[in-house]
């Protein structure tokens, strides 16, 4: 074997170790499709400079040695392609059973941590509702609808908000202008407006992230933000995060298409139609034409407003 095929079978050895290396820490494949990487990299003044601190897809900061680095260029313009697509030949659909939900505000905080919201931000909140006086009161998660209709596509003058093919609604925020005509159009008000610089600016600048428009992150000042259905977590084949973070079984989540919902708690799989027909599943406004994706189940044993007997006794 001559001297230089000898190199070049060695450089290819060194190129397929790093790429395995690099796999595993999930900082090549699958997850730099997807732009969790920061593409920004820091050397650790530990070790002469020997060590290069690098940000997995799970936004946790790890070392790696030099010698096993390889720069991966994310291209976005790819990346921001496939967000507008979406996944084909699904429609996705979410069933939320209002009679298990016990307020525990976990797919709040899931929520907030995986779009990097402040504290005061939500993408998904559980309300207090009572529909009279005599009713007992029960807690309502209430995300955004991603409705076939939706008003705040039709609205927004620049194609920032947008509707894909697989039923999810998205906002652009790299065309996003602020001028919130969208959140004016949303029937169900479930849009917010970032005032202020994103929860984790300071890590962004250290880390500079390529902007996932499936993710929504990061966050950027002066645009609007909503509940995007984690269609990252759907990409990589994961239910979104606040269905997963619940901790009581409220959420359901699937494809309209396979007519199949799993709960996020159980993990069981169930028919869609046959669970909305037998618990009378409903949408909110539904007489406004929107066609929202998400479904709600009544609450068990609840008291309904009755009339009044007539009084029998006579004075």
């Amino acid at each position: 074997m001559s001297s230089d095929k000898q190199k070049s079978e060695m450089s290819e050895n060194q190129k397929d170790s790093r790429r395995a290396f690099l796999r595993k820490l999930g900082l090549v494949g699958g997850a730099a499709s997807t732009g969790a990487i920061a593409s920004g990299f820091k050397y650790s003044d530990s070790n002469q400079g020997e060590y290069v601190k690098v940000m997995t897809s799970d936004h946790v900061m790890v070392e790696v040695p030099k010698t096993q680095m390889q720069a991966v260029k994310l291209d976005t313009e790819a990346l921001q392609s496939r967000g507008r697509v979406g996944i084909k030949g699904k429609r996705w659909v979410m069933v939320i059973d209002l009679a298990k939900c016990r307020n525990a505000r976990e797919c709040i905080k899931g929520c907030q941590k995986h779009h990097h919201l402040h504290p005061y931000q939500f993408h998904i909140n559980t309300l207090v509702m009572q529909d009279s006086p005599k009713s007992a009161p029960y807690n309502m998660p209430k995300p955004c609808m991603h409705c076939d209709n939706a008003p705040c596509v039709s609205v927004c003058p620049v194609d920032a908000t947008f509707k894909r093919q697989d039923g999810i609604v998205l906002i652009d925020n790299e065309r996003c202008i602020g001028c919130r005509f969208c959140m004016a159009a949303c029937p169900y008000s479930v849009r917010i407006f970032n005032w202020e610089e994103p929860f984790h600016a300071e890590m962004y600048k250290e880390q500079p992230m390529e902007y996932d428009i499936e993710a929504n992150i990061p966050q950027k000042k002066g645009t609007v933000s909503k509940c995007v259905f984690s269609a990252d977590c759907l990409r990589e084949g994961d239910l979104p995060t606040c269905v997963s973070s619940c901790p009581n079984g409220v959420f359901y989540f699937g494809d309209e298409n396979e007519d199949a919902v799993t709960n996020g708690t159980t993990k069981e799989t169930v028919v869609l139609s046959e669970l909305l027909e037998k618990k009378a599943g409903y949408r909110l406004m539904e007489e406004l034409g929107t066609k929202p994706r998400v479904y709600y189940l009544p609450p068990k044993d609840r008291v309904f407003d009755t009339p009044e007997k007539p009084d029998n006794h006579h004075s």
